[in-house]
């Protein structure tokens, strides 16, 4: 089995873990580090990395200056409660980037939003894979 962690540059760890917990309905908690969070699932799968800018002299973290955060990157979420992720949603932002619609590939439910850090956020409908 191989399994990709999705890394993220953010300015504050804790915030934007405690915003990912909030958008999956998670129970609230804190990151391991000041510097670096993970996002887990139930049964321990890593859904998202957290990592503060400028820690490490990792090259493409160094520093938000350095490119938009989210340019050419979408986090793309596929959950099985999406009205409900859909409702927790609306009280993280504003407003969504995008509201419900139908995605004609997958034929199933979306939204789009931006997390605290200005990435674009997708969540989709489970739906039948």
């Amino acid at each position: 089995m191989k399994r990709t962690w999705t890394i993220v540059g953010v300015a504050d760890v804790a915030r934007s873990y405690r915003w990912y917990q909030q958008l999956f309905g998670q129970s609230l908690g804190e990151p391991a580090h000041d510097y670096f969070g993970q996002i887990l699932d139930d049964d321990g799968t890593v859904l998202l990395c957290l990592h503060r800018w400028g820690d490490h002299d990792h090259p493409t973290l160094t520093s938000p200056a350095s490119a938009t955060p989210g340019n050419g990157l979408l986090l793309f979420f596929r959950v099985d409660d999406f009205d409900e992720a859909l409702a927790r949603a609306r009280t993280l932002v504003p407003s969504l980037e995008e509201e419900p619609n139908t995605n004609p590939a997958t034929g199933t439910q979306e939204f789009a939003l931006r997390d605290p850090d200005g990435y674009y956020v997708m969540i989709s409908d489970l739906g039948v894979a």
